[in-house]
């Protein structure tokens, strides 16, 4: 049974967030092509979710049999969000652009997910990623446009840092999808006017996956 795990990471309501209606336009279509599929939501800006710390950093390079118990209770939400990624055979991530980056609360997110020894290892010196065959789907939606080709590209910080990080813990098949220039809307465009690109690339790769 395929097991898909949907993360969203806008601050704003499904009413409100490109991001969240796109991802849950994918799961409902991912849903018709795997009846049988499971599907888990992990909301990041639902999870309390904390920088990482002196006291975070040394649990996570302890040795495993040597963690204490306060060790073990600073990494336990790591083990969940990880458990979370390994179950799963395939991720949908909602991504608002934030000031040309990420969100604040799924880069926490991550911090807790790149994990020495779970997600990724170094192997003679060099790092090894350890989600093998996984696949994640990027759904981001940005008031202005910074899609590739286009002169706002350079100040696209979102694509090559996700892109380049899931990458390091092992996910290689990774596809971006965009909704620019959602700021649009304030003016009057259509919603569905703007959505339409991005709705139509998801109904595309979920058919031929």
């Amino acid at each position: 049974m395929p097991t898909l795990l949907r993360i969203d990471s806008s601050p704003l309501g499904d009413g409100a967030s490109f991001s969240r209606q796109l991802t849950g336009e994918f799961v409902e279509k991912w849903k018709m092509t795997n009846p049988s599929g499971r599907v888990v939501i992990r909301d990041v800006t639902a999870t309390q979710l904390s920088p990482i710390n002196a006291e975070w950093i040394g649990a996570a390079y302890a040795p495993k049999g040597s963690l204490t118990p306060r060790q073990r209770g600073v990494l336990a939400l790591s083990g969940v969000l990880i458990a979370e990624l390994k179950t799963a055979d395939e991720f949908v991530i909602g991504v608002p652009m934030h000031n040309f980056s990420i969100p604040a609360a799924l880069k926490l997110w991550i911090d807790q997910i790149a994990r020495v020894g779970e997600t990724f290892s170094y192997e003679n010196g060099a790092a090894a990623g350890l989600l093998h065959n996984k696949k994640a789907t990027f759904l981001v939606a940005s008031g202005g446009v910074y899609d590739q080709g286009t002169p706002g590209f350079a100040l696209n910080f979102v694509e090559p840092y996700l892109r380049s990080l899931f990458s390091f813990i092992g996910v290689k098949e990774t596809t971006f999808i965009s909704t620019s220039g959602t700021a649009r809307h304030r003016f009057g465009v259509d919603r569905g006017t703007i959505l339409q690109p991005a709705l139509a690339s998801i109904q595309g790769q979920l058919q031929t996956a």
